[in-house]
């Protein structure tokens, strides 16, 4: 079987260090705050390039918080790209503001910027850039629309850890950047886990207390606020897994151009296209094909495990019916039916890659 993700794998490969790190905090009853989570924090905000980290519950809570951290005017228009997870417009709702979706772009899935332009009115108070599959948004562009229209900029980082745009690491490049630590992400605990990162001092300190019953110190109650704190024995882990992470994401990328080297002679695939500027770290490696359900059940029937993301696009779902853009001529209301995530990760190799190719070769003979 060619597991399309294997986290027994990687755990195996910190065995010793992660189970140190999780005897250290049970030894020392450090299970809410204290250093473990602060360390985290400190590693994570340096490793990309940002002044303040924030660690929370997970990643939706991380948006939720980003998004009432900035106190935008009630119930105004949040610019979400209609090709990711129900997150990233998840959060829009339920902070009492308005969904309005844009398309993505064909070539690298993220937010079509052209797109998203069209659909600001004076009711648009932010846009969320979600840096899909690991690809970096084109974010000179959107900081460029930012300042002329006064509009946020809320990064969901979710899928790209140690992505970099223009050398920059993506997490602060925006007003504020949102990670989710699920466990299959490039880094992922053993449980949920999220973080904010941002260099505005003022958000990240509202952030800090939003994520903690609206506080800085115990009782001191400036705000309500709720309970959405990162525990100490997810961020002893998260610290030891950081250490691993720039291996592991060149490994993604070696792995990436594997598959781009031997499947680009392949017709009726359409491989992903990395900008220029863009340090891609392959969350996903997505190709499309019309053909995408019957190449699945062929690698499925050759214990090749493959993954669909996402299935259906965000305005084609009945939680947004209300909104009417189903019907949108947007790719990502096309493309839904087409996507097809290969198995990329540390755990494979240039020989089990060479099996997937070899089956899609096969199938496309």
């Amino acid at each position: 079987m060619i597991k399309f993700l294997n986290l027994h794998s990687q755990y195996s490969l910190l065995k010793r260090d992660i189970d140190r790190a999780i005897s250290s905090v049970i030894k020392d009853t450090s299970f809410i705050g204290g250093k473990y989570v602060s360390q985290f924090e400190e590693n994570f905000k340096f490793y990309h390039q940002s002044n303040y980290c924030v660690g929370v519950g997970n990643g939706t809570d991380a948006l939720e918080i980003a998004i009432e951290s900035l106190a935008l005017p009630p119930e105004s228009e949040i610019i979400v790209p209609a090709n990711s997870f129900i997150s990233t417009s998840e959060a829009v709702t339920r902070t009492g503001h308005r969904v309005v979706f844009c398309d993505a772009n064909s070539q690298d899935y993220t937010i079509n910027i052209n797109d998203a332009e069209m659909r600001i009115t004076s009711k648009t108070s932010a846009i969320i850039a979600v840096h899909l599959y690991g690809h970096p948004c084109d974010m000179d562009k959107l900081l460029k629309i930012s300042k002329s229209k006064g509009i946020k900029i809320i990064e969901d980082c979710a899928q790209a850890h140690g992505a970099e745009y223009k050398n920059k690491k993506v997490g602060a490049i925006g007003d504020i950047g949102c990670f989710s630590f699920y466990p299959g992400k490039n880094l992922g605990c053993y449980g949920d886990g999220g973080a904010i990162l941002t260099d505005n001092p003022n958000l990240a300190q509202k952030c800090r207390m939003i994520s903690n019953h609206g506080r800085l110190e115990k009782y001191d109650h400036k705000i309500e606020g709720r309970n959405s704190r990162l525990d100490a024995i997810q961020a002893a882990i998260l610290d030891v897994k950081l250490k691993a992470l720039d291996q592991w994401t060149t490994k993604r990328i070696e792995l990436a151009q594997y598959y781009m080297l031997n499947l680009k002679n392949v017709p009726q695939i359409i491989l992903p296209k990395k900008k220029k500027w863009a340090k891609q770290v392959y969350h996903l490696f997505v190709i499309r094909t019309k053909k995408r359900d019957e190449l699945r059940k062929f690698l499925i029937e050759r214990d090749i495990e493959t993954g669909i993301h996402y299935p259906t696009s965000l305005p084609k779902l009945p939680a947004y019916s209300n909104l009417n853009q189903r019907q949108n001529d947007m790719f990502a209301n096309i493309s839904d039916k087409t996507l097809l995530s290969l198995p990329i990760g540390e755990h494979l190799d240039k020989e089990s890659l060479d099996q997937v190719i070899c089956e899609i070769k096969k199938f496309f003979k």
